[in-house]
């Protein structure tokens, strides 16, 4: 059989490969060590040679199958995406987002399989409350559910201790929590928190919360009590917050008003106001006391009656440089140890159902693999370095 030296493919098709990672044509042919020129011709007259055609689908993280079709796919998220504002078209999502959720669909699509098997009951909470519900009811059923003791953020040291709570309470519940700054374990292949900062998958057995780990800390907290109002009101999506100005869905607005209200309850907010109107930064000293960024803490003001819009915005233009405030990860992960990072992207709770059901032999050590994105000994390693008794 003669040996295939070239392909002939759809000059468009291989033009939105590279769009699609976001690449012009100098980045992309630094990245295949080829001139400019190579790159302008393969996209005028999809003449491309078989190799390059490899190497193209793997620099830009695109299925190689797709390079072969007649026409650019659709590629769209398999949940809603409420990053929309005022009835624009949603923005592309990157091939980095889009592998982490059909990641993430893997998980609970076994997660769910093996609620199921075992004879473990549905969520009672998941999906109880409409949308248009009293956020302080939902918020007070979130930390019923939780087990959260009034005050919990503010016996915490640091916002870091905060949100570990938060996600271990929220995993005891029956949850799948999940944090990542970067694409599985790739750190080549960072997340970006201006694309999206989480995004929750409803499931009556395995509901899932995703969280950018890229993103500032103490915007983490929010999103991943945004994401628990979602499973609440039971309605999957992908979020991405401005100014705590959810894009024009109701969902989104009524998920915000509740992680407001469950992160600083109006109760609480007017006692700890007299104290800290009197400090240099009012915002900030709340901050400190909720763990929670300056930004939710000066919205929540706003939303109280505590500050004017005026002053609001003000506050937010002037701060908003840095952001949320707090410390970012550099590299995506949760700090240097391997297994502490472990710890917060894959859960002890699904390290140990994954763990259990291959010690038991109800799964393959290769679906674990593909499972945890943890191969060989390091796999293996999981219940001793992560504290998991099996």
């Amino acid at each position: 059989m003669p040996k295939l030296e070239s392909l002939q493919l759809e000059p468009a098709v291989l033009r939105w490969a590279r769009e699609r990672a976001e690449l012009e044509l100098g980045e992309l042919a630094t990245r295949l060590k080829v001139p400019t020129r190579d790159i302008e011709e393969w996209e005028g007259s999809g003449r491309i040679a078989f190799k390059k055609a490899e190497a193209l689908a793997k620099k830009t993280h695109t299925p190689v199958g797709y390079l072969y079709l007649s026409e650019p796919p659709r590629e769209r998220l398999p949940i809603a995406d409420f990053r929309t504002r005022s009835g624009s078209t949603p923005p592309r999502p990157s091939p980095d987002l889009l592998e982490t959720v059909y990641q993430m669909q893997l998980r609970q699509a076994w997660m769910r399989e093996e609620m199921i098997s075992l004879g473990i009951p549905p969520l009672p909470f998941i999906g109880a409350f409409p949308v248009d519900s009293s956020p302080a009811e939902v918020a007070a059923a979130m930390g019923d559910a939780l087990q959260m003791e009034e005050g919990w953020a503010a016996a915490d040291g640091t916002w870091t201790d905060a949100l570990r709570t938060l996600r271990d309470h929220i995993a005891e519940a029956g949850i799948l929590v999940f944090f990542n700054g970067v694409v599985g374990n790739n750190v080549h292949r960072k997340l970006q928190a201006e694309e999206f900062q989480g995004f929750a998958m409803v499931d009556d057995y395995a509901p899932l919360i995703f969280v950018n780990n890229a993103d500032f800390k103490t915007a983490q907290i929010f999103t991943l009590a945004h994401e628990l109002a979602h499973v609440f009101v039971g309605e999957s999506g992908i979020s991405k917050f401005e100014a705590l100005s959810p894009a024009d869905h109701a969902i989104e607005q009524a998920c915000n008003r509740i992680a407001a209200e469950f992160l600083v309850p109006s109760d609480q907010l007017r006692n700890a106001w007299g104290k800290a109107r009197q400090s240099h930064d009012p915002h900030q000293h709340l901050a400190r006391h909720f763990k929670v960024s300056t930004v939710v803490a000066a919205r929540r003001a706003l939303d109280a009656g505590l500050v004017t819009r005026e002053a609001f915005f003000r506050y937010y233009e002037e701060n908003k440089a840095k952001h949320w405030g707090g410390a970012k990860s550099a590299d995506g992960s949760s700090g240097g140890d391997f297994w502490n990072t472990q710890r917060w992207r894959l859960g002890t709770r699904f390290a140990a159902a994954v763990s259990r059901a291959v010690v038991e032999g109800r799964l393959s050590y290769t679906e674990g693999y593909t499972l945890t994105g943890l191969r060989g000994d390091t796999f293996s390693n999981i219940p001793e370095k992560m504290g998991i008794l099996l």
